[in-house]
């Protein structure tokens, strides 16, 4: 396997572990904190730009066509997949909340494939 594949792979179990752990939502999201849905939403969108940038590394990998959209669609249908394992374990958010879930892994996305654009138009 490639290494820009494997890492992907890894970052992408390590986010849905993290991301269906109760106890990692209690870690990351005090109540006392006025401001706690916003940053679970910021964390979203900085931890889906990794996965995103790793997405896209792998996607260059293999040569495939359409790696920038790619990239985009696929971590929106993770970030998806994360919403539907935290329903099934009981998180009950409505879907206004579960659509800007999907929108911020999204946004992760596009951010990543962008870091890799850039980054990689330099070279």
């Amino acid at each position: 396997m490639k290494p820009w594949t494997l890492a992907a792979c890894g970052i992408a179990l390590v986010l849905f572990t993290l991301a269906v752990s109760a106890e990692v939502y209690d870690l990351t999201s005090p109540a006392f904190l006025p401001w706690h849905v916003a940053l679970r939403k910021g964390y979203s969108v900085v931890a889906f730009s990794v996965l995103g940038y790793a997405v896209r590394r792998a996607f260059a990998e293999h040569r495939m066509r359409r790696a920038p959209l790619l990239t985009i669609v696929g971590l929106t249908a993770f970030s998806a997949m994360i919403e539907l394992a935290q329903a099934a374990g009981g998180v009950r958010e409505g879907l206004a909340w579960n659509a800007l879930d999907v929108a911020c892994g999204a946004l992760g996305g596009v951010v990543g494939a962008a870091l890799f654009e850039i980054t990689s138009a330099r070279h």
